[in-house]
Order: structure tokens, then sequence, then C-alpha cells
């Protein structure tokens, strides 16, 4: 495993922003299952085809009129959950109309913390990410910038109460490319080492079956879910890209693939508690 010093050089520690008006839910004394969303929502583009990435390319760089309509659908769907991965975010230029796409969402469904990860900034033309809402107060968050062939792919890591003990929770976003993936991997695999409870999750462009057997996550005691749904594409799901792994001292209750098309991707639902 590598050193702690040589993973600190691509990490930061931060601070969720607070809406001070909302009061926290109080996971420390919480016993009921956590429920966790994870949805890459492709910066609020609606995709039903695959030619769309074409002829619909446009709107990853200009604003659109539906953008707004698909925002909300996806700040109400996040609403009935504690914990929320987003992957594919904006934080505010020409193409999201310069909203910050976390924070609007946080602002809707009534989201105490939030934070907006920045991995490629371009400027006024793009400000492209991953975020995180969030009903429970972070006892630590960090912002994590994950190694590849090409940069631009990052991890945020929640240290969330929960019934007592403390859940480190991993939300990312690995590139497309196998070798990018596999350095990735090698660095989150390095990250949660020695951790008890432990959740990785978001959009892993892989397969469960290969994440577990072929990659440096076989090293490690992560499990999926006992059924794996496909998530993509949205409007005719054959692949399971997004997944909620969890070590064995977590128990999922519940897993489900939502019927939400308003990205490329749907989203990932589960919920949670202590094993025992």
């Amino acid at each position: 495993m590598r050193s702690w010093a040589r993973r600190t050089e691509r990490a930061a520690v931060v601070a969720p922003v607070v809406n001070q008006h909302l009061r926290p839910f109080v996971g420390e004394e919480c016993t009921a299952p956590l429920k966790l969303l994870s949805f890459n929502i492709q910066v609020g583009i609606q995709t039903r085809k695959y030619r769309h990435y074409v002829t619909h390319g446009w709107k990853h760089v200009l604003p659109h009129t539906n953008r707004a309509h698909n925002l909300r659908q996806i700040a109400d769907v996040a609403s009935g959950y504690d914990v929320v991965a987003l992957q594919e975010v904006d934080s505010g230029s020409l193409r999201s109309g310069f909203i910050n796409q976390v924070e609007y969402m946080a602002d809707r469904a009534q989201f105490p913390y939030w934070y907006a990860q920045l991995n490629r900034d371009l400027g006024p033309l793009a400000q492209h990410g991953n975020g995180v809402l969030s009903r429970i107060e972070p006892k630590g968050m960090e912002d994590h910038k994950l190694p590849g062939v090409i940069p631009g792919r990052g991890a945020i890591v929640l240290r969330i109460p929960y019934a007592g003990q403390e859940i480190m929770v991993v939300l990312l976003h690995l590139s497309l490319g196998e070798r990018s993936r596999q350095q990735q991997l090698e660095y989150v695999a390095n990250l949660i080492d020695g951790v008890q409870h432990v959740i990785v999750m978001g959009d892993m462009n892989s397969p469960v079956s290969k994440l577990l057997l072929e990659t440096p996550l076989a090293d490690t005691e992560l499990v999926p879910p006992e059924e794996m749904r496909p998530t993509y594409p949205a409007w005719q799901p054959s692949l399971a890209l997004d997944h909620v792994l969890c070590s064995p001292s977590l128990r999922v209750h519940d897993y489900d693939v939502l019927d939400c098309q308003v990205s490329d991707h749907r989203p990932v639902a589960v919920q949670l508690s202590l094993a025992g």
C-alpha cells in the first residue's frame, strides 16, 4: 500500500457549505436505515437515443430551456435521501446559466449540507465535477483528485456519524479508460485500507464483477448488493455502471435502480444499516 503522505499530495481537507436555516439529521443517534442515492446527472441533459450525443452535443456548451426543468426533477428525486452522490455536475458556467447545480439542488431539496467538487475548470465554458448533498453533518470531508492518464477525475470523502459509529463514504466518478480506472481504483483501495465501515458509490464505468475481481478493489472487502440492475443507457438500460459497494460491516436492506430518465444514466438507490 502507498503511504498516507503520498495520498495527501492529491487530497485536501474541505468543509461543506451549510444552509444555516435547515436543521440537520442527527446521524449519531439514528438506527433507522441510511438512505443513499448515486446519480450521474449529465449536467441536466436528458438523452433518449444514442444519436442525441451528437445532435444534442451543443447542450454541453450552451444553455438550453429544459435544463432547469430537469434539475428540478433531479432535486425532487434526491429529496427522499440522506446522502446523495452527484456526478457530472456544473458549478456555474455558461452552459448551466451560471448556476451552481449542486447549490440549486441543495436549496430545492432542503439539504443542510452540500459540496461541489471542481475537477475540470474550463472557465466560463464549463465547471465540471462532482457534488454531494447530505442531511447529516459530516465529521470530516476531503476533496481528492484521482490519478489518471488525463487529469479531471475526483472523489469526495465524507466521514459521517451513524448509530454510534463512523462511516467513511467515498463518492466518485471513474474514467472511461481501463488504464486510468486501474490507477484510480488503486488510489481508492489505499484510501479505504483499514477502515471498518466503508461505502464506495458513484459512476464507475465498469461492471461490478470486473471491479471486484480484476482491479485493486479485489484486495478489499467491498461487496455489492445481492441483486444488480443495469443503469445505462437511461432510455433502455443494459449495462450496470453505477454502483454502491459496502464493507461487510454494513447490511443492504433495499437496492433499486429508479425509473428516472432525465440524464443518460439512471440513479441507484440503497438503504443500509450496520450489520448485526
